[in-house]
């Protein structure tokens, strides 16, 4: 009797904790961080409460104990101070999709073509097979976001790449809402993200950005989800017990169900993943 009073004070006791706090990524925020975050609730009782602001003020947040929780879409910078005491733990596999208008008509688009719109050589649609419209590229301010910085290590193999854009914006959700609205927009973003725009995501050298393909690495530009976390927060055994949570079945079948694949799904690419980041650094140590 004695230890089931115990046991549920103890419960009674983490139901009254106050709500972790998350902040990153706007992504990982959108596609199943929400989700995961109620999941949670319902089995342990603890809120999490969500912030946005990019996977840098994630990653740098956490890295000055500001917040118990980050989300980033990119790894952490080497040897910046600002970044240096926060820890990454990769949930989930997402994709860099090619977002346009919902009545655009063009559906494809080569590794070539991409590399051409960001460099400013392509600005008209009839050169991806569409009308003869200006194209309206729509690009993320900064060099340091998640896809930004992606894009430009993956596609460019140079992380201090140029965009030639007008059309610059501080985050993702309103470079999104942007291609919703604009039928001569287009942009990447992340397709866990994507999938909850009314937006057409087209095809990358012909295939298409699903499960299978971004599991397989099938489908090119890839890259890892990450939950941030700082081993010296004051409350790290609670934000552990949530990683861990979301690594369970639970736990993958929301970020599946998000159109993301969990990490624990494709482990096969960590290696590419590696060898893409080694390709990319090489490049870009060669050309300094």
């Amino acid at each position: 009797m004695t230890m089931l009073i115990a046991a549920g004070l103890s419960q009674a006791a983490t139901a009254e904790e106050e709500p972790l706090r998350w902040a990153g990524c706007g992504i990982t925020k959108k596609a199943f961080m929400g989700e995961l975050a109620a999941a949670y609730k319902r089995k342990y009782g603890v809120e999490i409460v969500l912030e946005g602001g990019g996977a840098t003020k994630g990653i740098r947040r956490i890295s000055s104990k500001e917040v118990h929780l980050g989300g980033a879409c990119r790894p952490k910078l080497p040897a910046n101070a600002e970044e240096a005491s926060a820890q990454l733990n990769p949930v989930a596999w997402d994709a860099l999709v090619v977002i346009v208008h919902k009545d655009n008509p063009v559906d494809n688009i080569s590794l070539q073509q991409l590399k051409d719109l960001y460099d400013g050589k392509i600005t008209n649609w009839k050169d991806l097979g569409g009308p003869d419209k200006p194209i309206d590229l729509l690009i993320r301010k900064g060099k340091i976001s998640g896809v930004g910085l992606t894009l430009r290590e993956l596609v460019f193999h140079d992380g201090d790449h140029e965009f030639v854009s007008k059309h610059q914006f501080p985050s993702t959700g309103p470079l999104e809402k942007a291609a919703e609205q604009n039928v001569n927009a287009i942009g990447v973003t992340g397709i866990s993200s994507a999938l909850k725009r009314n937006v057409k995501l087209l095809k990358l050298e012909g295939k298409d950005p699903n499960y299978d393909n971004i599991r397989t690495g099938e489908y090119l530009l890839y890259r890892p989800l990450y939950i941030v976390f700082n081993p010296a927060q004051e409350r790290y055994r609670e934000v552990k017990r949530f990683i861990d949570f979301a690594h369970t079945r639970v736990g993958r079948d929301i970020i599946r169900s998000a159109g993301a694949v969990p990490y624990l799904d494709a482990l096969p690419l960590i290696h590419k993943q590696r060898e893409q980041w080694k390709e990319s650094r090489e490049s870009t140590y060669a050309a300094q």
